[in-house]
């Protein structure tokens, strides 16, 4: 681990947001209690969505797949983020931070292309209904997501490839929760302004240009559904976007708290932010998605409680 060659490093130390024993006894449990939630939350969405045929519909197969991709986002941190604040064995190798910043660059870039799709999938649900069925048919839902994916994955590996040129002669402590992006950055001791210029680059690409999209999208949904003359149609219509658009803002919200500001102003006091986006959103999609949607609901209370639900219905 000694050493300016990038190549002699073995390993980083993940400390953690906090070093007292005690705190660390919090953290796990509380990360472990939020992991357990999101996990149960979203393969519930994904097997409701599944097995219900009144939920295959472009909207819901977008949702299964945001679900998919929050539950893979927080089993690629938290199992190895609840391991070190349980165990003295703090250590992450090389490979496997490169690997777990691989895959939060990418999920995240993911969740964002979805949501997007899913702003497209409203929009014309909304202003052009009689078309709906032929401008969201199921061989362009699944060209949209392959595209989500294609560009994530490129994404990702960019940010992954530029890193490894990067030299490590310095402290190997992470005083973090996992391999982020910013934070290897700060350790190094080579010029990362490559770096820098291509996250801002291609964060605005993969981030603002989606984020401009929906709220195109959004600003003719509010116009449509102005236009309708009775309350109760105004209200139905905004209900079918109202889940997604406080989701599109909490994601946001955090990221932009995190990412949209220069590296040299990137502290510890993020790392809030960072838990926001990387824990809690997970998390919170499930609630936010079924809370008041009576589909969902029916659909859950059928694969929960089977034919007694059909009896109470």
């Amino acid at each position: 681990m000694h050493g300016s060659n990038q190549s002699r490093v073995s390993e980083f130390l993940l400390l953690g947001i906090s070093e007292s024993p005690e705190q660390q006894r919090i953290l796990f449990w509380m990360f472990l209690s939020m992991y357990l939630v999101t996990v149960v939350g979203n393969v519930l969405i994904i097997l409701a969505i599944s097995f219900d045929p009144r939920l295959h519909t472009p909207m819901y197969f977008f949702l299964a797949n945001l679900s998919f991709t929050d539950l893979f986002f927080v089993t690629n941190t938290i199992p190895k983020m609840l391991v070190s604040l349980q165990s003295q064995n703090k250590a992450i190798s090389y490979a496997g931070c490169l690997t777990q910043l691989y895959f939060l660059v990418s999920l995240v870039a993911l969740d964002n292309l979805i949501l997007a799709t899913m702003a497209y999938d409203r929009y014309v649900a909304i202003c052009r209904p009689l078309h709906y069925s032929t401008a969201m048919s199921p061989g362009l839902c699944v060209l949209l997501l392959t595209l989500c994916w294609a560009l994530s994955v490129l994404y990702g590996l960019t940010h992954t490839l530029l890193m490894t040129r990067v030299t490590f002669c310095g402290s190997r402590k992470i005083h973090y929760i996992f391999c982020e992006m910013y934070v290897l950055l700060r350790l190094a001791c080579s010029n990362t302004q490559v770096n820098h210029m291509v996250l801002i680059a291609t964060g605005c690409f993969i981030f603002l240009t989606p984020l401009g999209f929906m709220i195109m999208s959004y600003v003719r949904i509010v116009r449509t559904i102005l236009q309708i003359p009775s309350v109760t149609g105004k209200y139905k219509a905004f209900s079918t976007c109202a889940s997604h658009l406080a989701v599109v803002s909490l994601f946001y919200g955090t990221l932009g708290m995190v990412y949209l500001q220069p590296l040299q102003t990137y502290s510890m006091k993020d790392s809030v932010a960072t838990v926001m986006y990387a824990v809690v959103t997970p998390m919170m999609n499930p609630f936010i998605y079924s809370l008041r949607n009576k589909d969902m609901h029916g659909a859950l209370g059928r694969l929960l409680l089977g034919k007694a639900f059909q009896r109470l219905t």
